[in-house]
């Protein structure tokens, strides 16, 4: 059975033809993906953004991968099949590989949580990488965390990532990040598809954002009933199917439901994160954002707790217009920024409107007297890429004064 896709995967893993005729041939200029696992060859990446493929397979009938558009597999004479992609946006892409029709993970790429499973990924190194590079610069923690929800009477599992001096002043307090991951995603997402430690290592490095912790919580797997593994929390600790109308508590139409995961998350999880790290526990110090289905999240529960948020980041995952705000002069005190990104590719043309035009939305905030700033990341679409830009760009706005 083919695997179910997110509606964050769709413009990253898009399933079309294993058998599309081939264009012209590719740079013959392959390295290794650096998503690939340590000492694995494949996939390769070129200077075009293509990437070919080496399965192993000698008993297989058909090879191919999950890439629209892709060349066929060709069997070598030891077994191997090798194929390759269109060229592909710079940045991040889930796959799977199909052999004789089963998906599989590629045994050579790393494995990453998305589209509802543990799979395979590659990264296509993009030109500003270095934002997000490794480097020699004081690091902080990604703490790996499991707590007890009164709300939800269930075990939880959640990432929060501490900046490089926590632990050498215990004395500071530091603001706090509520950071959520998109839909078939899980509290995995932000720590390894979307480096948020290394992006914020780098801009504290840089002086160019405050040093502040960032939560990361599950906040459902629509695709599996609220789940994602088998010691999940139970359906109603996440987001669900259940129908919700246009600016219902699942957003403009979504067809989610987020009345759970609000709860876990203004009942249990901040009162933990405040009670066992030294963070600044007031609104003017807590921010919350995320990507798609998060950034719908975001949008929702900071809209219906403006005595929680002061700065709010939604990215690719609709917008905020001013007919959303009841009381204009209570949101302008206590709102410090509202920030909307997208991906270019995801705008114009006959794309979804996500609830009204999130430019036209945020320069009408921005009118009303709002700090409401928009960001379009070039040339990418709804993918990791676009989200850590978006990260990139957001951090250093939070926490100014």
């Amino acid at each position: 059975m083919k695997t179910r896709l997110s509606l964050l995967a769709l413009a990253s893993i898009l399933c079309g033809s294993l058998s599309a005729a081939e264009d012209n041939p590719p740079a013959d200029d392959w390295k290794p993906a650096p998503s690939n696992q340590v000492g694995k060859q494949y996939p390769q990446v070129n200077s075009e953004g293509r990437v070919k493929f080496r399965i192993v397979a000698p008993k297989a009938q058909i090879v191919g991968v999950s890439f629209r558009d892709s060349s066929p597999f060709t069997k070598d004479a030891d077994g191997a099949w090798t194929g390759y992609t269109r060229p592909l946006d710079e940045g991040f892409h889930y796959y799977t590989i199909n052999i004789d029709g089963a998906d599989v993970p590629d045994p050579n790429s790393h494995y990453f949580y998305g589209a509802g499973r543990w799979g395979s990924a590659v990264e296509v190194p993009a030109k500003d990488a270095d934002f997000y590079a490794l480097k020699n610069v004081p690091h902080g923690q990604l703490r790996e965390i499991q707590y007890w929800a009164k709300s939800s009477n269930t075990n939880r599992h959640a990432f929060v990532y501490t900046p490089p001096d926590y632990d050498k002043d215990t004395t500071k307090r530091y603001p706090v990040l509520y950071l959520q991951h998109g839909a078939g995603e899980d509290e995995t997402g932000w720590g390894r598809q979307g480096y948020a430690g290394l992006i914020m290592d780098n801009l504290i490095a840089e002086g160019k954002a405050k040093p502040f912790v960032i939560a990361m919580e599950f906040g459902g797997n629509p695709f599996a009933g609220g789940q994602r593994r088998t010691n999940a929390a139970p359906a109603d600790a996440g987001a669900t199917n259940a129908a919700a109308g246009p600016g219902g508590r699942g957003g403009f139409g979504s067809g989610f439901n987020f009345s759970a995961f609000e709860k876990v998350l203004i009942d249990d999880f901040l009162p933990y994160v405040d009670a066992n790290f030294r963070t600044i526990a007031d609104q003017s110090h807590r921010a919350m954002a995320g990507l798609s289905m998060g950034g719908m999240q975001t949008r929702m529960i900071t809209l219906a707790h403006p005595d929680t948020f002061s700065h709010i980041g939604v990215f690719s995952g609709g917008s905020i217009a001013v007919t959303n705000i009841t009381d204009m002069a209570m949101f302008k005190k206590k709102v410090k920024l509202v920030f909307v990104s997208y991906g270019s590719r995801e705008l114009g043309g006959d794309r979804p409107a996500r609830g009204g035009d999130p430019k036209a939305n945020t320069e009408a905030l921005k009118a009303a007297g709002i700090n409401a700033q928009f960001y379009v990341s070039p040339d990418t679409a709804h993918e990791w890429l676009s989200w850590r830009r978006s990260l990139h760009e957001f951090a250093p706005l939070v926490f100014r004064n």
